[in-house]
């Protein structure tokens, strides 16, 4: 997958969302998206890389549990065939929950 491919996959999903970080000052209000391309595993023999996996994160941001925003996020990841894991964590200071969906594109 493309960074193209993953800009126009946000997109679809319908929340505001930009790679890695707002711009300071421009964080919209919940709920939005993050994502970001944390490596990638390579598969390789005989000195040769065969193929690479590239890590990709989303994060969804969201003041309260939004099993529904949620549900839209997942929607669209099934869409495209991409498989994922899940994760949650409440952030005390920024008084946000994060769902994380960690997969390899």
């Amino acid at each position: 997958m493309t960074y193209e491919e993953i800009n126009e996959m946000m997109q679809e999903i319908g929340l505001p969302f930009a790679y890695r970080h707002f711009a300071e000052g421009e964080s919209p209000n919940s709920p939005f998206l993050l994502f970001l391309s944390p490596g990638e595993n390579t598969f390789g023999a005989d000195n040769l890389m065969y193929h690479s996996f590239k890590r990709l994160d989303i994060e969804l941001y969201t003041d309260e549990k939004s099993p529904e925003t949620e549900e839209r996020v997942e929607d669209i990841l099934k869409q495209h065939h991409v498989f994922y894991n899940k994760s949650e964590v409440w952030i005390e200071s920024e008084k946000l929950y994060e769902v994380l969906y960690e997969m390899e594109v």
